[in-house]
Formats: C-alpha cells, structure tokens, sequence
C-alpha cells in the first residue's frame, strides 16, 4: 500500500521541475562525446536519466537505497536507457571505482553526509584529470567554499544560485496540495497516514527554516589528483 500511495503522491514527477537547473548546469560543460558520469546519491534517478538524455553517455547511479535503485533501474527499462545507465548499491563514502575513471561526477543533494572539501578530495580520486565535478549543494558557506575549491586542486567553470523560493513555490507547496489530498481520501487508513506524515515533517522542516533550503550550483574542473 506504501508504494501505491507514494505513486500517488508522485513526488519524483514534483522534482522533475528542477531539471530545468540541471540542464543549465550541464550546458555550462565543454562537450564531451559519450561521457562516462557518476552520478552520486543518485535516488530513483530524476537527475539521473536526464544526464543520459542530455549526454548520450554512460551513466553510472550509486546510492544505499536499494528500492530507489530498482525504480531506476525500472524506468531506464522503460525508456530504452538501460544500455547506458547502471545503478550500483554504493556508500558515497567508499567509491569502488579506479582512479580517473570518470569524465564528470555529478552530485545533486548528496553533499551533506560527506562534506564539500573531502568530497571534493575523496571523490575527486575517479575524476579524469580536466573532468568536471558538479554540484548541487546548499548555498552556506558559499564564500569559504569557493576558496576551497583552487586549494583542492579544481578551477571553478561556472556557478548559479536557484531562485531564492525555488524549493517552496516549485516543489513543498504542490507536494503539500498532494499530501493534503491524500490525507482526506484515506484519512481512515493509519498506514497511509504514516506515508503522509513523512512528507509533511519533510514539508514542515523547510517551513521553519526555507533559508537552509536556498541552493547553488558549482561546477568545476579537476586539474591535478588532490
């Protein structure tokens, strides 16, 4: 019953609406026949399937949650993408993977477990040599961040903020509309209940404090191994 009521509540089909900044992120990138990318903390693959369509390359989808890597793999079926796009069931904190075995490492959300400097360390170590990191983080410590960026051996390309209420108006105000409907059809069923109670302490967390929401995009080139 989760899973019917999450596909009701369709809140992948809600993110879709950031692709737009992923496209602009991705279109700041030289272009690069058939890339192999590395997409961390990659979920049920919104941004996933998006780079494979926009880069005609390899795609590699790595996260811990085995569920939203099967609805990946599931929809990569269905769009005839799972020649090109792959899942691996990986701590972001252990890439398995060879040195410089990537061409971009792309990081939407995934940053907060691991931190800005040392993914940009750690997970730089599969990074070609002029690959590209990018990533979508929250707008805290721009400042520091973007000194931190030369240090670790990368020149930033490119950078752009979200509109401040990008997350409110485009994705927790509608996922409210839906919760908020869902609660009245099944306000009999505690199950269901327990799915809607998920997402609005989700919805509930950004309206206490919407300014940690605000977000950025970096995208920057490795010129050396850190």
């Amino acid at each position: 019953m989760s899973k019917e009521i999450e596909i009701e509540i369709n809140a992948d089909h809600l993110r879709k609406t950031f692709l737009k900044y992923t496209k602009k992120a991705f279109e700041l990138l030289p272009q690069i026949d058939k890339p192999r990318i590395l997409d961390i903390g990659c979920g049920s693959g919104v941004p996933t399937l998006e780079l494979a369509r926009l880069s005609n390359g390899e795609i590699i989808g790595i996260d811990i949650d085995q569920t939203a890597l099967d609805e990946l793999n599931e929809k990569a079926r269905k769009l005839g993408l799972s020649s090109r796009v792959k899942t691996i069931n990986c701590s972001l904190f252990e890439l398995e993977f060879p040195d410089e075995s990537f061409d971009i490492i792309w990081a939407e959300g995934a940053l907060a477990p691991i931190g800005f400097e040392r993914a940009l360390k750690e997970w730089g170590r599969t990074l070609k040599i002029k690959g590209f990191m990018v990533f979508h983080d929250d707008l805290q410590n721009k400042e520091r961040k973007l000194k931190i960026i030369p240090k670790c051996s990368y020149v930033l390309v490119d950078h752009f903020q979200l509109p401040d209420d990008a997350w409110w108006i485009e994705y927790y105000k509608p996922l409210e509309k839906r919760v908020n409907e869902v609660r009245t059809k099944y306000k009999e069923d505690p199950k269901v209940l327990e799915v809607v109670k998920r997402h609005q302490n989700e919805i509930n967390t950004y309206k206490k404090n919407p300014n940690a929401f605000r977000s950025i995009f970096y995208i920057m080139k490795k010129m050396k191994q850190p």
